[in-house]
């Protein structure tokens, strides 16, 4: 078999294990923007003090734990008291917790840039602390941290490589089982690289070109 048409098979073998990645990213996106954000306004605007020290406290703690550490805690670690995960599973929950942390920060900054007078004058002409929240604050809020979030997205995506270890089916996890079995490592390495490389540009360009038209039409 020619070096081409080996590299085209490891690809596409490798494609496998993309779409896996895909699912992980998708799902821990969804977990962490919505934890993210929930946190976020939680933690700005609440008023009882416990909770704002337990929401930092866990945003500390997601944080200066190495991801890796928190997939082993979830997936090994709930089988104890028999919840057991598949690997699939765990990676989006301990991915999108992470996720869920880093973004409580990046939206809670975003959010107390914005001018109070705002919510002030939105709940005084009688819309709800919800609507005020939908229609003012939210929109203004992603439009700021909307380059921050793209990075958080590339970074996500690159992340899903350490599932790997808890044996989930992602691009990683295959690309270590053909060096065992052909010992082509620079080849299988190299189409890894070309395979997250494909899926994360075009990422960071669309958001990028969604920041740009942001900025003209203010």
């Amino acid at each position: 078999m020619s070096e081409l048409a080996l590299f085209g098979s490891i690809l596409s073998t490798l494609i496998g294990g993309a779409v896996t990645a895909l699912k992980i990213a998708i799902g821990a996106f969804a977990i962490a923007v919505s934890g993210g954000m929930l946190l976020a306004v939680t933690a700005t605007f609440s008023r009882l003090r416990v909770l704002r020290l337990t929401i930092a406290a866990y945003t500390e703690w997601m944080r200066n734990v190495p991801a890796l550490a928190h997939l082993f805690a979830i997936y090994f670690g709930l089988a104890a008291f028999d919840i057991r995960l598949s690997p699939l599973a765990a990676a989006i929950l301990g991915l999108g917790m992470v996720g869920a942390a880093v973004l409580c920060d990046v939206f809670a900054a975003g959010l107390k840039s914005l001018h109070a007078g705002q919510r002030e004058a939105a709940l005084s002409v009688g819309m709800t602390p919800i609507q005020t929240l939908a229609h003012i604050l939210v929109p203004q809020m992603l439009r700021v941290t909307w380059p921050t979030l793209g990075n958080y997205t590339s970074q996500l995506l690159k992340d899903t490589s350490i599932a790997s270890a808890i044996a989930a089916p992602e691009i990683m996890f295959f690309a270590r089982n053909l060096v065992t079995s052909t010992f082509e490592t620079t080849l299988i390495y190299l189409a890894a690289m070309l395979l997250y490389a494909s899926i994360v540009l075009p990422i960071s360009w669309g958001f990028a070109k969604a920041e740009r038209r942001m900025e003209n039409k203010r």
